[in-house]
């Protein structure tokens, strides 16, 4: 199984994306540098407001006039230079990072055991990639720098103010805390409800996706209403958070834009009066107004993107989830790859393990299967037969006892090394929305074509594929549906024979055939089969009637041991079992 970690914090989401963006430091201290530029050419403004004003239009100077003017347009265009550059390098930061963290936790993704994907559906984790990324990129590209810009506009303009005059900027001091307390009060409530309207859109993800890969089992069973009725649920409970999301973040733009102009217009009145009594001049009251609406709009900007950000931490905490939940399974095996076994022995040594801890399937469990023998595990449903190929395989590990390849603990084999000897064709065989070749040599990235063909005459699927209508470059569709049972099966056992694995592990891998497809597989089954250590789940006795070795298996015991003949004659759930089987 795997497990998420503790708690995600801000401070490490924030670490998180920090450490994506010091990657590209010299792109994010160029945005920074830009950002520093454009603001401080805006508040250069306000001097040339004062200028233009006092020596200009006051003064009644034309030159002193135009002087001011030009200056205005050379700072604007600076400013305009300088936010083109902020707004380039921060877009394609917020892209690149969203494009990196996708890929990151991908990867990781693919490290973790199936019993990860069987808590968490598909869909979920779909939605974190598609969503969750976007507003990343949002916050990352856009809110982020805004929120800088404005935190630095707001100081450099309360700096400016105080020059200009500091009973003014006293009176904007004791403004701002009551401006920044919704920002303390709701920001918080505005996270909360972001995280949850993420987790519901994620809802209505697995919910599609659920329902439209089996929709040939939705229509036969007339199930469209139920499903419209449920997702329409789940669209109306995402609604109802999102409803909670969008009230809380207006609530806060909206008290923050009162509180601000409220603050501006009380400014306004105390500096009015200044001007009237002949202590601050009319160019200097214009600079300082300017100054104390840069100061009022960036807090204003903050209060509206800090929601953004806020959502943006909420979507990256999911993400983190992801990106922190460890696998039980270690793969840190000592055994190098120079110990590859060829056809090995396959030993379980007194083994014991449950789905759920306090339930135990195998209990002290011993099968020995020798090297380049094939045997096959017959059972009714629930007797453990999937488990083993489970556990061959180290998607799960066991609580007690070892699984040995000759002598070769496989818990001390590295993952990619274990799995490099196992080839698998399961009764559903799994096909890729790729072409045939790329479903064939799946796993064998470096095969030539010539061998994905021979492949394939040996699984008796080139003369299918010939016929299909672009050859073995066909694109299959989703989950192979151009293809029938039997062909899906034909192009699986391609793959392994492709793959040329010692250890194969074949669960029916005939079953989805015609009985002349049958025929022809089990022959190229035969050739694949030699020299190889197999292990066949039976679910029809005919096929495994000639295998070395009959493994009967009941609530996770190996009860009998033997060949066909043998076990007809000594074992009675067997017999039961063939006579059922047979006479089907």
């Amino acid at each position: 199984m795997a497990h998420s970690n503790s708690q995600v914090s801000t401070r490490q989401v924030l670490g998180w994306i920090g450490s994506h963006l010091s990657k590209y430091a010299l792109k994010t201290v160029g945005a920074i540098v830009a950002l520093f530029v454009a603001a401080g050419a805006w508040l250069m403004l306000g001097q040339g407001i004062k200028y233009a004003i006092d020596s200009g239009f006051i003064a009644a100077s034309t030159d002193e006039l135009n002087t001011a003017t030009t200056m205005i347009l050379a700072v604007t265009f600076v400013a305009c230079v300088a936010t083109y550059i902020r707004f380039y390098l921060m877009s394609w930061l917020g892209e690149r990072v969203s494009a990196d963290i996708r890929s990151q936790v991908f990867s990781h993704l693919l490290s973790l055991p199936p019993s990860f994907f069987a808590e968490l559906r598909t869909g979920e984790v779909i939605s974190r990639f598609t969503s969750d990324t976007t507003i990343i990129q949002t916050v990352v590209g856009m809110s982020l720098s805004m929120t800088l810009r404005s935190f630095v506009t707001f100081i450099g303009a309360l700096i400016l103010m105080g020059i200009a005059s500091p009973i003014l900027t006293l009176c904007v001091l004791i403004a701002v805390p009551a401006v920044l307390i919704p920002i303390k009060v709701l920001a918080p409530k505005v996270r909360k409800f972001a995280k949850a309207s993420q987790d519901s859109v994620a809802d209505i993800g697995a919910h599609i996706d659920q329902s439209l890969h089996e929709i040939m089992t939705v229509q036969a069973y007339n199930a469209e209403d139920t499903e419209r009725t449920q997702f329409n649920q789940n669209v109306e409970n995402t609604m109802s958070v999102a409803a909670k999301r969008i009230h809380y973040r207006s609530l806060l733009i909206g008290c923050i834009m009162l509180l601000s102009m409220a603050s501006i217009t009380l400014i306004f009145w105390v500096g009015a009066r200044q001007v009237l009594s002949g202590s601050l001049t009319v160019g200097e009251l214009s600079a300082f107004l300017f100054y104390a609406i840069m100061a009022g709009s960036s807090v204003a900007t903050i209060s509206e993107v800090i929601g953004e950000v806020q959502r943006g931490v909420g979507a990256s905490e999911r993400l983190f989830e992801l990106l922190n939940t460890s696998p039980d399974i270690s793969d840190d095996g000592e055994v190098s790859a120079n110990t590859a076994i060829n056809a090995p022995s396959v030993h379980f040594d007194h083994v014991s393990f449950g789905y759920d801890e306090s339930n135990l399937l195998f209990d002290d469990m011993t099968l020995d299967i020798p090297a380049g023998e094939t045997i096959a595990l017959v059972g009714p449903s629930g007797a453990g037969k999937s488990t083993i190929f489970q556990l061959l395989m180290r998607f799960y590990n066991t609580s007690k006892g070892q699984i040995r390849f000759n002598n070769v603990d496989i818990a001390e084999m590295p993952l990619d090394l274990l799995r490099k000897h196992i080839a698998i064709v399961t009764q559903e065989p799994v096909i890729f929305a790729t072409s045939v070749i790329d479903n064939i040599r799946y796993g064998t990235p470096n095969a030539t074509e010539a061998d994905i063909i021979e492949a394939a005459k040996l699984a008796y699927a080139h003369d299918f594929i010939e016929k299909l209508s672009d050859g073995y470059h066909t694109q299959l569709g989703e989950r192979g549906v151009k293809l029938s049972g039997g062909q899906k099966q034909r192009i699986a056992i391609a793959r392994a024979i492709l793959a040329n694995r010692p250890i194969l592990l074949l669960d029916e891998a005939t079953s989805a055939l015609d009985a002349m497809s049958e025929n022809m597989v089990q022959k190229a089954m035969n050739t694949l089969m030699e020299g190889k250590t197999c292990i066949v789940i039976a679910h029809r006795l005919a096929t495994v009637k000639h295998v070395d070795n009959i493994v009967v298996m009941e609530s996770g015991k190996v009860v009998a041991v033997g060949r066909h003949s043998e076990l007809m004659k000594s074992d009675t759930l067997y017999r039961e079992y063939a006579e059922l089987q047979l006479l089907s």
